[in-house]
């Protein structure tokens, strides 16, 4: 079972105005939709799960996509009237929505505060406008940095993502990106390297040699000196790519870290719960089909065994400064701590990872070399 009663609720909106070439998400790009048809669709899907998941209270809701800064408010607040009647909220409860910082959709944001968003994540992407014509990106600098005035006026909590390690990227350029992004006083910041991810419009280009992002080195000394430059601006990084003052931290995403029970409902949103993982149809379409027909979205239920909810918790985990309780996980997989870990491993490796008692660390430069340590140190007994 999970190590935390609390319940966070995924909600995907699949719905985008363009694809972006770097991004694999379930996202679709329509013209239009019926969003009265989405929203009783979206309020039957969410009355599925917490009929099967129920005795809870959400400690955190994401409506994520997709671009779900499209749904209309009062589709949002329809949901969230539906899922307080259903689990009740805990109090202090984080509702974030994602949203594109377009003019359009800042419009909005005053309503979806009213609607009960409490906590919006903006995708700014960068802070020059080449690089976002590059990225696909709709806005321009002056638009999305318009966009995030009226985010920080009418919202409690404001995150924004930045993508760096674009190509030909120098260290001084994203220095200096950077410092402008922290001077805006938002509470979070998710910055990511650029990766070429398969089937998207860049991993085409790299394929055909017109696309080259910096490699190890250069993405190492970017890694770097992003977290000493937020570190120090009193934003250090609390997960690989996420930065935020003490007591800011995404709830919502450290339930996925934690290993947490959440649910997730609408088009291919996936969920974790009772042992089982869970996904939903992926295509609209189908989704959509399969509410009329069953009552809900889902496509799978496959029973987790202990031994797999154990690696996944310690794979997930160990992306946190804090790190995970082995003896926690080990008590899920029903073994001892060392048929987990290779603590003679983790011995060798003192300044990449440490055990102290049962919590076990990475340290900032194993961090780096996160990818590498975890074949090292976790046994197969729990596979990935």
């Amino acid at each position: 079972m999970p190590f935390d009663n609390a319940l966070a609720l995924y909600i995907h909106w699949p719905f985008c105005v363009s694809k972006c070439p770097y991004c694999d998400f379930n996202s679709h790009v329509r013209a239009s939709v019926d969003q009265e048809k989405w929203r009783e669709a979206l309020l039957i899907d969410l009355a599925h799960e917490a009929a099967v998941l129920p005795g809870r209270k959400l400690r955190s809701i994401f409506f994520g996509g997709g671009t779900p800064s499209l749904m209309p408010p009062a589709t949002v607040a329809a949901l969230l009237d539906a899922a307080e009647r259903h689990w009740g909220f805990d109090e202090g409860i984080e509702i974030t929505l994602e949203a594109n910082p377009s003019s359009v959709e800042a419009a909005c944001f005053a309503d979806l505060a009213v609607a009960g968003i409490n906590r919006v994540s903006l995708g700014l992407q960068a802070l020059d406008d080449a690089a976002l014509h590059f990225l696909g990106r709709a806005h321009d600098v002056a638009e999305g940095l318009g966009a995030l005035d009226i985010a920080q006026s009418v919202f409690p909590r404001v995150s924004f993502d930045l993508i760096y390690a674009r190509p030909e990227q120098t260290l001084a350029q994203w220095e200096a990106e950077l410092r402008r992004a922290l001077s805006f006083g938002t509470e979070h910041l998710s910055l990511y390297q650029l990766t070429i991810e398969p089937g998207t419009r860049f991993a085409t280009e790299a394929a055909a040699g017109r696309l080259t992002i910096p490699d190890g080195d250069d993405a190492a000394d970017l890694f770097e000196m992003t977290r000493a430059i937020t570190a120090a601006a009193g934003l250090p990084a609390y997960e690989i790519s996420n930065h935020a003052r003490p007591g800011a931290e995404s709830r919502h995403n450290l339930a996925y870290w934690r290993y947490q029970t959440y649910a997730g409902v609408g088009p291919g949103a996936h969920g974790r719960r009772q042992g089982l993982a869970t996904v939903r149809r992926k295509k609209p379409e189908n989704w959509l089909t399969a509410i009329e027909r069953n009552g809900h979205g889902m496509e799978a239920e496959e029973p987790l065994a202990p031994a797999t909810q154990a690696s996944e918790a310690l794979l997930m985990g160990l992306r946190l400064r804090e790190g995970v309780d082995l003896a926690r996980i080990a008590a899920l997989a029903g073994r001892g701590m060392a048929d987990i870990v290779d603590l003679a491993a983790v011995a060798r490796l003192p300044e990449l990872i440490r055990l102290d008692g049962s919590r076990l660390t990475v340290s900032e430069q194993g961090m780096l070399l996160l990818d590498a340590i975890l074949p090292e140190v976790v046994r197969d007994s729990a596979p990935a």
